[in-house]
């Protein structure tokens, strides 16, 4: 608990078998109050390290839903456990969880309804073993979003998000794409509904066991960020009436 506030880490898994254990002990516990798993019908033994960690509540997709729909079962169970804050952590150890405490802390003090780990912020990302390529992609459609949406952030790509659940009430994430454009999609949604983001330097770990699409799915969810932008811009000028913004 923060002051009250009932804290909840989520874990979008996919064959984190070899990475899951560690991502877990590194968790700040007892400030974090649960910790839901979901497993996309992983071909390893994700589920079965999860149950040996002791974590209770364990969700398990009998068929691949994709990122975003592994995200979906994931918040709507924390807003069913009457989570107060809810942070996505990816179990391959690509993001500190050691970072937790300064998200809860901005959440739990009423400064940002929305924090995100940048990997962006400092100098870190190409040091941290980020490929030259998704780099440039990433700044090339951060700058794309940054002007149509009209917001200003260092990335909108990170997998590291912390949210109140005030945030995620008011937001359709249901109605997102199951895919990995889900991500864009919400952070759509939250600057369209007004809510303010804020963002902490978050280290870069790009290993072999940590989880990384390929250029063919990299390049997909490009023109898919892109399209969400012009969507939202359009949405905001009342051109285009958009099911996500409902």
């Amino acid at each position: 608990m923060y002051k009250d506030k009932k804290v909840i880490v989520v874990l979008p898994a996919y064959n984190a078998a070899l990475t899951l254990e560690k991502t877990y002990n590194e968790i700040p516990f007892p400030l974090v109050d649960e910790v839901i798993l979901c497993d996309d019908a992983s071909k390893d033994d994700t589920v079965e390290v999860g149950t040996r960690l002791g974590i209770k509540h364990i969700i398990k997709h009998s068929q691949n839903k994709g990122y975003g729909g592994n995200q979906k079962s994931l918040y709507n169970k924390a807003l069913e456990l009457k989570g107060d804050i809810i942070i996505m952590l990816h179990p391959d150890y690509q993001y500190t969880p050691k970072l937790i405490p300064s998200m809860v802390n901005i959440i739990g003090e009423g400064l940002y309804e929305v924090v995100l780990g940048s990997r962006i912020l400092g100098k870190g990302a190409l040091k941290g073993g980020m490929p030259l390529y998704k780099f440039i992609a990433n700044r090339f459609l951060t700058l794309f979003q940054n002007i149509l949406v009209n917001y200003k952030l260092s990335e909108y790509h990170t997998g590291y998000r912390s949210f109140s659940a005030n945030v995620l009430n008011s937001i359709n994430f249901n109605k997102n794409s199951d895919d990995f454009v889900f991500d864009n999609q919400m952070l759509s949604q939250i600057i369209y509904k007004g809510f303010d983001i804020g963002e902490v330097t978050c280290p870069t770990k790009y290993f072999d066991e940590a989880s990384s699409i390929n250029f063919r799915r990299s390049a997909k969810y490009g023109l898919g960020v892109m399209m969400v932008s012009v969507k939202h811009r359009l949405s905001k000028m009342g051109l285009l009436s958009s099911k996500i913004y409902k």
